[in-house]
């Protein structure tokens, strides 16, 4: 989960940055102030602590010190990222943002791209940095065949959570849900066999707004400007899915700021802020993709298929989607493209793909907008004319 030492810097180490106090199963005193489950994570900026209680997952540790770099990062004057990053052949190096099942870890693990991370970054005035030592993927419903890689990182030396096997074969049943859906494996990044090792790279060519729209009425992809770029940034939709949280057993609309809201310590107009300026001094191109509904909203319209979305980010990296034609998306205001190649023109206009009435589908297309206008009240305090003037805009 952190950057591994080697033994000549263990040798000579001295006195750690930050101390990690990890308990395991010994419950948090809910009788504390600001404690409310058995569950805790607490974190001491001025002791340069970190204790975490009541929770066997590897996630907290790796979280926890990414609070700590969202904190010390952009204090430094550097932009941390909770965000994949690969490179391509030619050294251009993609940016993937998204809540946990939107895809980020999916779709940044290319075997035709060097895999920088998959999950926590730092853009330098030099370029990325990953801050891990390795990834943490979902494993429900792994195979081979549908993510390769990850699959052939699973082995000795990986960290498997919550996952059900055959105690005599010791061969995992990925398909089996019945400790949670939210199964998972730590692994080294050098397990990936396209890793980049170190875990560096050059300024971002190409930035990915991952979503994953329960509705069924956002895009499968759009180009934003850069006002655009920071309000969904900030904004942060997606949809929690099951297996993400505990409880949560259907899609439900959810806003993250920044796609990580509960490791923010500044304002999320701050990131933001210093992500457009970085765009805008490396003219890094910004996209929404969503790889949640079509057809229709959860229950009615059905998941877009994975090879879309592939082929989606395969005409980001090629420069299709540069040169495309692309004509505006009602209430959002964003461009969405007319035409790509390997996926049907009616997938990439959710109105068109919605298998109800047109009535339903602009009630569905106003009540997603109010969510976001309403969910971004909140931040109008410090966003700018710019920012709010990207906002949904409603007809009367």
């Amino acid at each position: 989960m952190l950057i591994r030492p080697t033994k000549e810097e263990l040798e000579n180490f001295g006195e750690p940055d930050f101390t990690i106090v990890n308990a395991g199963q010994f419950p948090a005193n809910a009788n504390v102030e600001g404690v409310e489950t058995n569950t805790s994570v607490a974190i001491s900026f001025e002791r340069k602590q970190m204790v975490i209680l009541g929770t066997e997952y590897a996630g907290e540790m790796k979280k926890g010190v990414f609070t700590v770099m969202h904190y010390l990062m952009p204090k430094a004057g550097v932009l941390s990222l909770h965000s994949s990053c690969n490179e391509g052949p030619d050294g251009d190096v993609s940016l993937f943002f998204g809540l946990s099942g939107t895809g980020k870890t999916t779709l940044s693990a290319d075997p035709r791209r060097l895999l920088i991370g998959d999950d926590e970054h730092v853009w330098t005035n030099d370029g990325v940095f990953n801050i891990e030592g390795g990834c943490y993927a979902k494993c429900v419903d792994l195979s081979a065949e549908k993510e390769p890689e990850i699959f052939g990182a699973i082995r000795f030396g990986s960290v498997l959570e919550n996952v059900i096997y055959d105690k005599d074969t010791r061969v995992v049943d990925y398909s089996d849900k019945s400790v949670t859906e939210n199964t998972r494996c730590a692994y080294p990044i050098e397990y990936i066999p396209n890793a980049k090792v170190p875990c560096v790279g050059g300024h971002p060519k190409n930035i990915v707004l991952l979503t994953c729209d329960a509705f069924g009425v956002l895009p499968p992809v759009a180009k934003l400007t850069p006002a655009q770029a920071m309000y969904h940034f900030i904004s942060g939709y997606t949809a929690k899915i099951a297996g993400t949280e505990e409880g949560v057993t259907e899609p439900k609309a959810t806003f993250s700021a920044c796609f990580g809201q509960p490791f923010l310590v500044w304002h999320p107009v701050k990131y933001a802020q210093m992500l457009a300026d970085k765009m805008q001094k490396h003219d890094a191109h910004v996209w929404l993709v969503n790889t949640g509904w079509t057809g229709g909203p959860h229950g009615i319209g059905r998941r877009i298929p994975l090879k879309y979305s592939r082929a989606i980010i395969d005409a980001i990296h090629s420069g299709e989607l540069e040169t495309a034609e692309y004509r505006n998306y009602e209430t959002f205001n964003i461009q969405i493209p007319r035409s790509i190649a390997g996926v049907p023109a009616k997938v990439l206009d959710p109105a068109q793909a919605w298998e109800g009435s047109p009535e339903e589908f602009q009630d569905t297309i106003r009540k997603l907008a109010r969510l976001f206008l309403d969910n971004f009240g909140k931040y109008t305090d410090q966003a700018t004319p710019e920012i709010t003037g990207a906002s949904p805009k409603l007809q009367n």
